[in-house]
């Protein structure tokens, strides 16, 4: 199964880049959001295609047209936490609260329950048992946060599956679904969303998610945005990285929309025989020991 989600967030919600690190910062910023999903919304519209948005709990009080149009539509709403902050730079508490506002804002505009979370940046690192409790307080029980290999923020390397499995603990499930990726030349390599995408030729894009059984896409409204202002303060490599293919990246999707047969993360939970799938106990201690965070949350 291919699955086709996008992170509604602005275009200057750069991770680690301290001129946007903090709400009152953003007003400072021309808004960009809602031309952005009026983009997406096209070409999905054109496709047939159902997709899930992982809606910030900020843009859901700052752009709620956007998001009830979204929902209106029949897409399927997630949230991207409240204000897009790095989980392992929060305290336990202090994500819980995060995450519970989130909710309550995005619920408020769309009148549905919210049962789907993605990381700012997948930065889950370390203390899973802290983190599933956290999403199932708040009634999500469908999570794809986990990156299953190194990257600048966050990680899990040591994570026991590169396919949906269930989260276990205390008698309850999450369904996660991690970030997928390819072997090539022995080397597992990412290239279905973000900066990812837009680097990797789309011969490349075609012929990876061709072979796999699973992919897990994750866009931006920000990625289809030529004509963004470049952010001031970025390093020459995050500038590259944050702006390269930008003009090529619209037609590319459109083209992969094409080509490939996308489904939204509620109807890959309902087509998965979930009574078969991998399981990672978290209580068990072995399990855990399993992972090699690079750090973890501050308590």
């Amino acid at each position: 199964m291919h699955i086709l989600t996008f992170d509604i967030e602005e275009w200057f919600h750069i991770l680690d880049n301290p001129g946007t690190a903090v709400e009152h910062q953003w007003d400072s910023y021309e808004y960009r959001l809602e031309k952005n999903c009026e983009t997406i919304i096209s070409l999905l519209d054109k496709h047939g295609l159902k997709a899930t948005f992982f809606v910030l709990g900020w843009v859901a009080r700052k752009f709620p047209g956007i998001v009830s149009r979204i929902c209106d539509l029949g897409h399927e709403i997630g949230t991207h936490s409240d204000l897009h902050q790095l989980v392992y730079n929060q305290s336990w508490g202090e994500f819980a609260a995060d995450l519970e506002a989130s909710v309550r804002s995005i619920e408020d505009v769309t009148g549905t329950k919210v049962r789907s979370y993605r990381a700012p940046g997948f930065s889950v690192k370390g203390d899973l048992v802290a983190f599933h409790d956290a999403l199932t307080n708040c009634g999500i029980d469908t999570d794809c946060s986990i990156f299953p290999s190194r990257r600048a923020h966050g990680g899990l390397p040591g994570f026991p599956s590169t396919h949906p499995c269930l989260l276990r603990r205390a008698g309850c499930d999450i369904r996660e679904f991690p970030v997928s990726s390819a072997s090539v030349f022995g080397k597992r390599m990412i290239y279905s969303g973000g900066g990812y995408f837009r680097l990797a030729p789309y011969w490349v894009i075609r012929r990876l998610s061709s072979s796999s059984d699973y992919v897990m896409t994750y866009f931006h409204p920000r990625d289809f945005d030529a004509g963004q202002p470049v952010l001031p303060g970025l390093s020459p490599l995050r500038r590259f990285k944050s702006y390269y293919g930008l003009r090529q990246s619209r037609q590319k999707l459109d083209r992969w929309l094409s080509d490939t047969r996308m489904t939204s993360l509620a109807d890959a939970v309902a087509e998965i025989d979930w009574k078969n799938a991998p399981v990672i106990a978290l209580d068990d201690p072995l399990a855990k020991s399993r992972f090699t965070p690079a750090t973890t949350n501050r308590r």
